[in-house]
C-alpha cells in the first residue's frame, strides 16, 4: 500500500520500482531479519503481533560500509512491506533558520500517524541524529531533541509507525537514539560473501557480450571484500577495456579473462577503510551488544 505523495508533505513516497529480496543475491540473515522485524508486523502476521499485545513499530538501524545494499533493501521493502513507505532527507528537514527543522520533523510525524501503518526510512540517518557534544552547534543539538521527542510518541501514540535507518558509520549517531522504542535494533549488512557476489556478477554481465570460455569463478575468488558497488566498478572498467579493443558494433571484442585480470589491476575493494575504523569499535565499543554481528563477521572473514 504506497500513498499518493502530497506535494506539500516533507515526506516522499520510496519507490519499489519493482526490486524484491528476490533481487538481491545473498543476504539471507539480513533478508530474514527484515521480514521478521518489519515486514511480518505490516503483513500477514498483524492480527498475531495483536493477539500477542506485541506492538507494530520501533526502530531498526541497517548499518554497514558503504555501497553493500542497504538502500536497495529498503527499496525492496518498499515492495512488498504493505505500509507506506516514506524516504525522510536531512535536506528536507535541514534549514538555516532557527526553528524550521523541529516544525519539519513535527509534521513528518504528523503525516505519519495520519497514515499508519507507515514506515519511515532514513537514508544517512546520522546527517539528522549525529551526537550531541559540548561544541556542537545549538541548531544540531534542538534538531536531535525534536526528533528523539517525536519518535518517543510521549504526546502521540506511535503505533503502526517504524523507523528505519541507514548508515555508514553507526557511531556517529547520538547514543539516545539506541534506548528501546528509538533505533534499539540493529542489523549489520556485511560485504556480499562468494555466493552473492556470484549473484551480482550474473546480474551485471546479463545481456552483454561475455566470451563464452569467461572463468566467472575466478573473478567471485579474487573479489572477496568487494562491495556490490565495487564489483559494478570492475564489470564497468572491463568493458571500458572491451570497448577500446573492439573495432565496431559488428567487430567486437567480448568480456574476456584478460579483461577482468586488467580491470582487477585498477579495482580495489572500498571496504578495507571502513572495516579497519569499524574493527575498533567492534572491540571496544561493544558494550550494549551492538556490534555484535560486526565483531563475528570480523572474526570469520576479515584478514
Amino acid at each position: 500500500m504506497i500513498q499518493m505523495q502530497n506535494p506539500d508533505s516533507p515526506l516522499r513516497v520510496v519507490e519499489g520500482s519493482g526490486v524484491t529480496f528476490d533481487d538481491i543475491g545473498g543476504l539471507e540473515d539480513v533478508k530474514k531479519q527484515v521480514r521478521r522485524r518489519i515486514i511480518n508486523p505490516f503483513t500477514g502476521k498483524r492480527e498475531l503481533f495483536r493477539k500477542f499485545k506485541r506492538k507494530a513499530g520501533g526502530g531498526v538501524l541497517m548499518y554497514g560500509p558503504p555501497g553493500c545494499g542497504k538502500t536497495m533493501l529498503a527499496k525492496a521493502l518498499a515492495t512488498e512491506c504493505n505500509a507506506g513507505f516514506y524516504n525522510v532527507r536531512a535536506a528536507d528537514v535541514l534549514d538555516k533558520y532557527v526553528g524550521v527543522a523541529e516544525k519539519t520533523i513535527r509534521e513528518i510525524f504528523a503525516t505519519a500517524r495520519a497514515r499508519r501503518p507507515v514506515v519511515l526510512f532514513f537514508d544517512e540517518v546520522e546527517a539528522l541524529a549525529q551526537r550531541r557534544q559540548m561544541e556542537t552547534t545549538a541548531k544540531i543539538n534542538t534538531t536531535v531533541s525534536a526528533l528523539l521527542t517525536e519518535m518517543d510518541g510521549f504526546s502521540e501514540d506511535n503505533d503502526g509507525i517504524l523507523f528505519l535507518g541507514a548508515t555508514n558509520v553507526p557511531w556517529s549517531l547520538d547514543s539516545a537514539f539506541r534506548r528501546p522504542g528509538r533505533f534499539d535494533r540493529s542489523i549489520f549488512v556485511p560485504p556480499p560473501d562468494k555466493v552473492a557476489r556470484g549473484f551480482i556478477l550474473k546480474r551485471l554481465l546479463q545481456d552483454r557480450p561475455v566470451a563464452s570460455d569467461l572463468e566467472t569463478s575466478q573473478i567471485i575468488d579474487k573479489t572477496s571484500g568487494f562491495s556490490g558497488a565495487d564489483l559494478s566498478a570492475l564489470v564497468d572498467t572491463a568493458i571500458d577495456i572491451a570497448i577500446e579493443e573492439s573495432v565496431s558494433e559488428t567487430d567486437l571484442e567480448p568480456l574476456n579473462n584478460t579483461h577482468f585480470k586488467e580491470a582487477l589491476r585498477e579495482v580495489k575493494s572500498s571496504v578495507g577503510e571502513w572495516l579497519g575504523q569499524a574493527r575498533g569499535f567492534a572491540d571496544y565499543a561493544n558494550a550494549d551488544g551492538m556490534y555484535d554481528d560486526l565483531a563475528a563477521f570480523l572474526k570469520k572473514y576479515a584478514r
